[in-house]
């Protein structure tokens, strides 16, 4: 790690609480868990730092992931008060998010940082593309969601999200507007859902970290860094519930085609990444 002057110190946190506090409320208002921003600002504070390159990108995802067990909490606990959780839907995802979970971890701690970069730019690239033009064009009538396909989406999202440092609302959310659930609906549930996504990540990114790796990065357990943990928590659980509240009063469709090509420049900014790493 590179010693780091007062000013430098103070613009790292400056980037690190904005994007924390984007990041919570999106978690609130987007159901989208936050990961996607928290993660390449997690990696522009450990490039800052002059972290290994070879773990940066697992400590970002990683890290992440700890970071959206609070900020879920908050999030459900405040769409709850709505009545917008389904908790039917959550039981019935419960050992199948758990089955692509494990699998998620075992991908991530084997890919290389270049190719988790590159993973996280793509995906980032798709979601925003949703949220520029297909978020408010899905259908509103709900549909019966057969056991199998609740069964294999929920291995599905599990899996995914681990690699992505992601909660699965950027899953989960389209998932259930596919099948018609209400927005509102989708959200809430999304939000319970990534805390299921994110407790269980951050137990086996820990495990895969010291078990399988062997990780020794300064103020960090397995990977997930116990700083970028505490900078990020306070923001986050104060603006997601303030993202939560908001879902009910105003209209998302402008703020969901910002963030989309929000998530666009993000995607393009780690494909340059990408090429810059290998």
């Amino acid at each position: 790690m590179e010693i780091l002057n007062l000013s430098e110190i103070i613009n790292l946190l400056a980037v690190l609480a904005i994007a924390a506090a984007v990041a919570g409320f999106m978690a609130g208002l987007l159901g989208v868990g936050g990961g996607i921003i928290m993660v390449p600002a997690l990696y522009y504070a450990f490039t800052v730092l002059d972290f290994d390159i070879v773990t940066r990108m697992h400590l970002s995802v990683g890290t992440s992931l700890a970071i959206i067990i609070p900020t879920s909490i908050i999030s459900t606990k405040t769409h709850m008060e709505y009545d917008a959780v389904d908790f039917k839907m959550v039981r019935s995802f419960g050992i199948f998010i758990l089955i692509g979970v494990i699998a998620g971890t075992f991908l991530a701690v084997n890919l290389k940082t270049p190719a988790l970069v590159l993973f996280f730019s793509i995906f980032a690239f798709m979601v925003g593309l949703f949220f520029i033009f297909l978020r408010e064009q899905l259908v509103d009538n709900p549909k019966k969601i057969s056991d199998f396909t609740k069964n294999i989406s929920g291995i599905l999202i599990g899996f995914i999200s681990i690699p992505l440092g992601i909660g699965g609302g950027s899953l989960m959310v389209p998932f259930m507007r596919t099948f018609g659930y209400d927005i509102r609906k989708s959200i809430g549930t999304a939000a319970a859902i990534g805390f299921l996504i994110a407790i269980t990540g951050t137990f086996t990114m820990i495990m895969g970290g010291k078990i399988i790796d062997n990780v020794n990065t300064p103020f960090s357990i397995g990977y997930i860094n116990l700083l970028g943990f505490i900078v990020f928590v306070p923001v986050t659980m104060v603006m997601a519930r303030l993202g939560a509240k908001a879902v009910y009063k105003i209209d998302k469709k402008v703020l969901s085609k910002i963030f989309g090509t929000f998530l666009i420049l993000v995607s393009v900014r780690s494909l340059i990444e990408y090429f810059s790493i290998t």
